[in-house]
């Protein structure tokens, strides 16, 4: 694994170098200003230039970009033009929420989506299978946002089950946290469990006309032990692949999730932050997402590694 680890990090570092350049160029190539922002709309053009001057607004690019890398290097994320406050603690205010919701609906997605691709895999009756084909074509279908919707009426208006709106935090309360937690993280993670489902039945059928499981039928093995010991053992890989994929969209929509659900994470604060030209904090967020994004590729190739052993971290 070290030889892997070390074969792979020149090219995490060149995609970490390249993604901090596109975080930094990208909010400047957007319309609008900071430092207008900042100072209101009834500013006048002296107080918007003292503002950027006082800002490092208008200093070249290189040197903003290379002040802003060399900060993180630091420990120092940069000041948000609007809150007035370092982005470093802005965004740890945040992360417990978005961690929150995004490790219940990973949870969730797993469970849910291995449960419906075995089920969907798994020699049944063809009414059965027809009833979850429907099933998992109906959360393919069902975007995010309207899953929440459908959600906060079923189980928070109609039946009156779970709060809709706000939160609080599991370390606070658990208790409460957790039904606050239920209904924004079921929204997220089943169209993400569907997808996943549809791979695992799809590679498990596929395994199924392999030499080996015939020859497996041919000893007289049951239905069963076929099933578990050689198709879903041969299919996992599949899986991991997909839910490490899954895991990157989960991020994305908890945007759109904590909104409809007024969850106060990190992805109101990134729409706070393009809505006000917040530089500092959509660089980071931007950044923060991208090397999360290459762990997660990073830990699915070395899960599968441990699922196949025909697969060499080092090859």
């Amino acid at each position: 694994m070290t030889r892997f680890l070390l074969r792979k990090l020149p090219s995490v570092a060149l995609v970490i170098v390249v993604s901090s350049i596109i975080a930094f160029l990208l909010p400047r190539l957007a319309p609008g200003d900071p430092a207008a922002a900042l100072a209101g709309a009834d500013a006048t053009p002296e107080q918007v230039a003292a503002i950027r001057e006082q800002s490092g607004l208008d200093d070249p690019l290189i040197a903003q970009y290379i002040n802003w890398i060399t900060g993180i290097f630091r420990g120092d994320f940069g000041n948000s033009y609007i809150f007035q406050r370092p982005v470093a603690e802005l965004v740890l205010d945040r992360l417990e929420s978005t961690l929150e919701l995004a490790a219940l609906a990973t949870v969730i997605m797993i469970v849910v989506g291995l449960t419906l691709g075995i089920l969907s895999g798994s020699p049944r009756a063809k009414v059965s299978r027809g009833v979850l084909d429907v099933l998992n074509t109906l959360l393919l279908a069902t975007p995010p946002f309207l899953t929440g919707l459908l959600l906060i009426l079923v189980f928070g208006v109609t039946w009156r089950l779970l709060p809709v709106s706000g939160e609080v935090g599991l370390l606070e309360n658990p208790e409460i946290g957790i039904q606050y937690l239920l209904l924004p993280a079921f929204a997220l993670a089943l169209p993400q469990a569907a997808v996943v489902a549809r791979l695992v039945q799809t590679s498990m059928q596929n395994v199924r006309g392999e030499d080996f499981v015939d020859l497996a039928f041919a000893k007289g093995a049951s239905p069963r032990r076929i099933t578990y010991r050689h198709v879903l053992r041969n299919s996992l890989g599949t899986a991991v692949v997909a839910i490490g994929l899954r895991i990157g969209e989960l991020l994305g929509g908890a945007i759109v999730i904590e909104a409809i659900f007024a969850r106060n994470g990190l992805g109101q604060l990134a729409v706070q932050a393009v809505q006000d030209r917040d530089y500092f904090i959509i660089q980071i967020l931007i950044l923060g997402a991208v090397i999360l994004a290459v762990l997660i590729q990073i830990i699915t190739e070395i899960a599968l590694a441990a699922l196949d052993p025909r697969i060499r971290l080092e090859a």
